[in-house]
């Protein structure tokens, strides 16, 4: 079978992302898979191992990893012209897309984003229109260059020894215009990561103000669940950017999502309407996240949730 490449997406603090697990799931369906990392390949070997990647091409050293995701493009281009994959998976993230964009213009190639599926055959699915509409494409010149958007898939293990072979990348000084010139580590709290999170407990316009999303903290608290907000309450700056779940945000599918106050409009929608299980609590009966939602309150989210929380607080 021939090999599908899978542009790693790790992190010193967390290690490899979930995305990275779905992405080498998906390659399975498609070829055999082979991670490509950049930095230290042996910290990530056994993680990427468990999920089946079969050999890892670690490109490493101050041309690729002080640079922006220029040289990192050049490394992968280098790497698809030797071993000519079935198909090159990313992940839908801001440098994923961005090292994506770059390979197509070098490859003169087609390039498929976003997709939320990809079929034996290359054809990706994707959502469309703020999930309103779900399309099939597939990529007509060259091979299928894709971007998996995270939380599409539930990554399956399926062990593997992977061979590490290292990547010698000649970079041009076009690559290297843009220099990283300090890296500082976000602080990492008790919470799990949004986009990996599963159980997500988000705030909406209802919440009033910034003060009261420590009620929407406490709840997620007491779940173990990550903290999500509507791009409104985000906008109105009750809640940081980062944590804002929706088109414009981050998409999450958790096995549980709480929306505290939230309306439900078609952005939120888009983040979020492909989570397992949704709860809503809001005092408008006609609001639309009811529309989706599995279970609804119809209250004022200020008597519901500490109500709850007790009820919680009982049972742990």
């Amino acid at each position: 079978m021939a090999e599908v490449l899978v542009v790693v997406e790790a992190s010193q603090a967390s290690g490899v992302k979930k995305v990275t697990l779905e992405m080498l799931t998906i390659a399975r369906t498609l070829g055999s898979p082979s991670a490509v990392v950049f930095g230290d390949a042996a910290a990530l070997a056994g993680k990427l191992g468990e999920y089946g990647a079969e050999k890892i091409y670690a490109a490493s050293g101050d041309d690729v990893e002080n640079y922006l995701v220029a040289p990192k493009a050049t490394a992968v281009a280098e790497l698809i012209r030797s071993v000519q994959p079935a198909a090159v998976l990313l992940g839908s993230t801001q440098e994923g897309k961005e090292i994506a964009g770059r390979l197509a213009v070098k490859l003169d190639n087609g390039l498929l984003v976003d997709a939320v599926e990809v079929a034996a055959d290359g054809t990706a699915t994707q959502v469309v229109f703020a999930g309103s509409t779900i399309v099939k494409s597939k990529v007509t010149k060259g091979l299928p260059i894709i971007t998996i958007r995270p939380n599409s898939v539930t990554p399956a293990p399926q062990p593997a020894t992977p061979a590490v072979e290292q990547l010698t990348v000649a970079v041009t000084e076009a690559d290297k215009l843009t220099k990283v010139v300090e890296r500082v580590a976000e602080q990492k709290g008790s919470r799990p990561e949004l986009s990996e999170a599963s159980i997500v407990v988000s705030g909406g316009r209802g919440v009033g103000n910034a003060d009261n999303f420590k009620l929407v903290e406490e709840t997620a608290d007491l779940l173990g669940a990550a903290v999500g907000a509507s791009r409104a309450a985000v906008d109105s700056g009750y809640y940081p950017h980062q944590f804002q779940v929706g088109q414009t945000g981050k998409t999450v599918s958790p096995q549980l999502y709480l929306a505290l106050g939230i309306s439900g409009a078609i952005q939120h929608r888009a983040g979020m309407q492909t989570s397992k299980t949704i709860v809503a609590v809001n005092k408008d009966p006609e609001a639309p996240i009811f529309e989706l939602a599995d279970f609804g309150v119809v209250g004022d989210l200020f008597k519901v949730v500490p109500q709850a929380n007790d009820e919680i607080r009982k049972r742990k």
